[in-house]
């Protein structure tokens, strides 16, 4: 730093063995405060109010980046794009997305990122390092910003407000996602089938179907998946947890969906109908899989045998015909089956119910 461009300096007309000392204090200071920082980060302390809202911060100048959400200050813009940002930071990682760049590649993966902070948030993947945790339940994460939102669920502070339906939000992110919806806007596209999308992680997961990718695999049966959801799902077999039951009958499901469509027995509620042919349904899905029938439409084929189908569960049943895959497993005998229907049926063989489900004399 020049000295000539301190304002302390210019105003005490500091000098020579005055002036190094003056910049070693300043020095000293900084670091102090940088250390501070860095003990509020761990501690989770953030000593630093929004007076506009309850959000607080462990650095003043975080503070000030935040307060521009309140004064919708953007001062930031991206030449190419015109896309406007509250902060210098954000217009930097915004602006590869443009060129491209990734400069910083992670040496156990080899995955590249856009810049340095990112790239020491994932190398806690594979060191499973988690320095941030929660006062309040212990909880452990591997970067700040995580314990943050995990802090909104024990205080039910939601900050980010929705100013078209005054819905409010724990996250910027989600708050950003959701107003997607009023403005219709899909900035993500694909670059294989051009298909458009309102935030990134949907947009990676819909890759996953033109690159096969499938990260996420059990540890049990070894099947893989390409979202993590669905891995989450999947476990619930081996495991036999059904979360979500019904409040009118008792039954209960391993997915939420399908307590959905489960109501709907009780309800009666068939909302979408068949326009040629007046049936309806319960659920979007399978009118859509039934207006094929109408349409001849087969979208699903077979790359081994060309053979195609209205909809993709049967073209999976059909594949385990190739592969002689048989994921269905009696608990009783150990006989095997590629679908859960002939599971069904062949389980009455112990039970001694008929094909209608009923014990038989």
């Amino acid at each position: 730093m020049d000295s000539s461009n301190c304002q302390l300096l210019s105003v005490s007309g500091l000098s020579g063995e005055a002036d190094q000392h003056h910049f070693n204090e300043k020095k000293s200071i900084s670091k102090t405060k940088l250390h501070k920082n860095h003990q509020h980060r761990h501690k989770g302390e953030r000593p630093y109010h929004c007076i506009d809202c309850s959000s607080s911060f462990i650095t003043s100048k975080a503070l000030t980046v935040h307060q521009r959400i309140h004064t919708g200050e953007k001062s930031y813009g991206c030449v190419q794009c015109g896309k406007t940002f509250a902060h210098s930071g954000t217009l930097v990682r915004h602006q590869k997305i443009h060129t491209g760049e990734k400069p910083f590649g992670c040496g156990q993966c080899g995955k590249r990122f856009a810049d340095s902070g990112t790239l020491v948030k994932h190398q806690r993947i594979h060191t499973g390092e988690k320095p941030f945790d929660c006062e309040q339940c212990g909880k452990r994460f591997r970067h700040s910003g995580a314990l943050v939102k995990h802090q909104r669920i024990h205080t039910g502070d939601k900050p980010y407000g929705c100013d078209q339906c005054g819905k409010l939000f724990t996250e910027s992110g989600t708050l950003v996602r959701h107003q997607r919806i009023h403005t219709g806007e899909k900035p993500f596209g694909c670059g294989q089938c051009g298909k458009r999308f309102a935030d990134s992680g949907t947009l990676v997961k819909h890759q996953r179907i033109h690159t096969g990718e499938k990260p996420f695999g059990c540890e049990q049966c070894g099947k893989r998946y390409s979202l993590s959801g669905c891995l989450a799902i999947h476990l619930r077999k081996h495991t036999g947890e059904k979360p979500y039951g019904c409040d009118q009958c008792g039954k209960s499901f391993c997915r939420s969906s399908t307590l959905f469509r489960h109501l709907k027995i009780h309800t009666g509620e068939k909302p979408y109908g068949c326009d040629q042919c007046g049936k309806r349904f319960t659920e979007s899905g399978t009118l859509v899989k039934h207006q094929r029938i109408h349409t001849g439409e087969k979208p699903y084929d077979c790359d081994q045998c060309g053979k195609r189908f209205h909809n993709s569960g049967h073209l999976v049943i059909h594949k385990r015909t190739h592969t002689g895959e048989k994921p269905y497993g009696c608990d009783q005998c150990g006989k095997r089956f590629n679908q859960s229907g002939n599971l069904v049926i062949h389980r009455r063989t112990h039970t001694g119910e008929n094909s209608y489900g009923q014990l038989q004399d």
